[in-house]
C-alpha cells in the first residue's frame, strides 16, 4: 500500500480514536465517498449482522463533512487498518482513485477497473468489487426478459465500469457507452472487448444517437442524487419500447425514471444493485452468508419510511 505513512487529524475526527473493543463491536467497518450522509448501508449492515449474532459497527466517512477532502484518501485507508477495521466499501469518487493504494486486487476488480468493497486481511489491503455481481443479480431479478440487444450506458466512471461489465456477461450483444469525458468511454470500450469479444462494445460521443438507436439505457453517473439533481439526458429521447435502469438510490426515484415512467418506459430503480452489492460486501466483511431477501425488504421498509417522514 502506498499511502502516505503519517496519519492526519481530520482521519482521526472521522474514523475516531478509541480502540475497536471499546466500539462493542464485532466487526467495525465504514464507507468512505462524497455526500453519503443519507446512505443506508450503515442499517443494511448493521441490522443484518444482528440476525447472524454479530455486533457490525458501520461508519460513513463523508469528505464533502470538512475538513477532509479528496487527498486525504490514502491516510483514511491507512488509518482504517491501523485502528481496527475489518474493511470499507468505496463510492462516488474514488472507486478507480483507490486502486493504486491496495496491495492486492480480485480478479473481477482487476477486471473491471474499479473497487467498491476493501477488506484488510493479515496487514494487506486487498480490493473487491461486489458492484457488478450485485447489478447483475437486481437486473435479473426486475426484469428478467429484458431486450439486450442493443443497450446504452450512459457513465464509464467506477459504477459505469462495473455495469458494462455486468451487462454483457447477462448476454448483452452490444454496449454503446457515452461519458461525458469521451475518453473515459474509449477506454472502457476498448477494456469490455477484451474480456468479452472484439465489437461487444463501441464508445459514441453523440448522446442522441446512442440513445435513439438503443432497446435499453442504463445511467450510472452521480446526477440525479441528492447532492446532484438533474437529468443525465433531455427526457425527450426517451422511447416508450425501451426500458431504462438507474443505479442511484438517493433518491430511489430519480428525476430520470419518472421522466420515463412519464414516458411509457418499463424503469429499474437502483436499491437493488444497492442491497446486492451489500450483499456481496457483506459477505466478504463477515464470513457470514447475508438472507438477501432480507436485506432487501429491509431496505425498502427503510426507504418507505424515509420518503414518508
Amino acid at each position: 500500500m502506498s499511502a502516505d505513512s503519517s496519519v492526519s487529524s481530520p482521519a482521526h475526527s472521522q474514523l475516531g480514536t478509541r480502540p475497536l473493543a471499546e466500539e462493542q463491536a464485532d466487526v467495525l467497518v465504514g464507507l468512505i465517498g462524497a455526500g453519503i450522509q443519507r446512505s443506508l448501508s450503515p442499517v443494511m449492515h448493521e441490522t443484518e449482522a444482528a440476525h447472524h449474532g454479530l455486533r457490525l459497527h458501520y461508519r460513513l466517512i463523508d469528505i464533502d463533512q470538512e475538513p477532509l477532502n479528496t487527498q486525504t484518501l490514502p491516510r483514511l485507508l491507512k488509518t482504517a487498518r491501523d485502528q481496527g477495521f475489518r474493511g470499507l466499501n468505496i463510492t462516488f469518487p474514488f472507486k478507480q482513485a483507490v486502486l493504486p493504494l491496495l496491495d492486492r486486487l480480485s480478479d473481477e476488480a482487476r477486471a473491471i477497473g474499479a473497487v467498491n468493497t476493501v477488506l484488510f486481511e493479515n496487514g494487506h489491503s486487498i480490493g473487491h468489487n461486489t458492484d457488478a455481481p450485485g447489478w447483475g443479480r437486481a437486473f435479473q431479478a426486475a426484469l428478467p426478459h429484458a431486450n439486450l440487444s442493443r443497450v446504452t450506458l450512459l457513465g464509464a466512471g467506477g459504477a459505469g465500469a462495473a455495469v458494462a461489465h455486468a451487462v454483457l456477461a447477462l448476454g448483452a450483444q452490444h454496449l454503446l457507452i457515452h461519458d461525458r469525458e469521451p475518453g473515459r468511454a474509449v477506454a472502457l470500450a476498448d477494456a469490455v472487448c477484451k474480456r468479452f469479444g472484439l465489437a461487444r462494445a463501441t464508445a459514441e460521443a453523440d448522446l442522441a444517437l446512442a440513445v435513439g438507436v438503443c432497446n435499453g439505457l442504463i445511467h450510472a453517473t452521480p446526477t440525479g442524487m441528492d447532492k446532484l439533481p438533474g437529468m443525465p439526458l433531455p427526457a425527450g429521447l426517451l422511447r416508450p419500447e425501451m426500458w431504462v435502469a438507474d443505479v442511484v438510490y438517493v433518491p430511489l426515484e430519480t428525476a430520470l425514471l419518472k421522466a420515463a415512467h412519464a414516458a411509457g418506459c418499463v424503469t429499474v430503480d437502483g436499491g437493488g444493485m444497492a442491497v446486492w452489492q451489500a450483499v456481496g460486501a457483506f459477505e466478504l466483511f463477515t464470513r457470514k452468508a447475508p438472507n438477501a431477501a432480507r436485506m432487501e425488504t429491509h431496505f425498502r421498509a427503510c426507504v418507505a419510511r424515509r420518503q414518508s417522514g
